[in-house]
């Protein structure tokens, strides 16, 4: 279970997570326009990153505002365990410092992002219908991991130089 306690005093806290749920809101929109290229794959990581276990509660908010905004169908079910699992993955390996690495993690969740999310048909239209629902998929998530590749090449280090610079300020722990 995600322990409640933080470093961080209770307004601090959650003016945080307000602000990294508006800034996820915010990036998946303003490119909401091209078709698999997003900045949440990004943020998410450089926010588990610099400020830790808050993530997940700023994910959480995330997943239910989406579904708030653009309607709970399947596709929500998806976001309940695809956008968590990408921050528990960076917790996991939250020690590797090299941006390559996470270029690569970046790539690789957006590769296979089809894959993870066809798993709700497997229940509502059985294995042919989550498998061709995947397949058809595929020239998206080709561009999804390419998008997320040079996003993560291009804004990674800087992004993460000034989400480091009010992670050291605020006091926020990213253990």
């Amino acid at each position: 279970m995600l322990s409640l306690s933080s470093t961080l005093p209770p307004s601090k806290r959650v003016a945080l997570v307000g602000i990294m749920v508006a800034v996820l809101e915010a990036v998946k929109f303003s490119l909401s326009f091209l078709a698999n290229v997003e900045l949440v794959t990004l943020f998410l990581i450089l926010f588990t990153l610099c400020f830790g276990k808050e993530t997940y509660f700023a994910v959480g908010i995330f997943v239910v505002m989406e579904g708030f905004i653009y309607g709970f169908g399947i596709w929500w079910v998806m976001y309940l365990y695809i956008w968590p699992s990408l921050v528990t993955v960076t917790r996991i390996f939250r020690r590797k410092e090299s941006m390559w690495f996470w270029v690569l993690v970046s790539t690789l969740y957006g590769l296979t992002f089809g894959f993870f999310c066809s798993i709700p048909y497997l229940f509502v239209g059985g294995l042919r219908t989550a498998v061709s629902w995947w397949i058809a998929g595929i020239p998206y998530d080709l561009i999804h991991g390419t998008s997320n590749a040079v996003l993560a090449i291009t804004l990674f280090i800087p992004l993460k130089r000034i989400l480091g610079t009010i992670a050291e300020r605020i006091g926020a722990d990213p253990a």
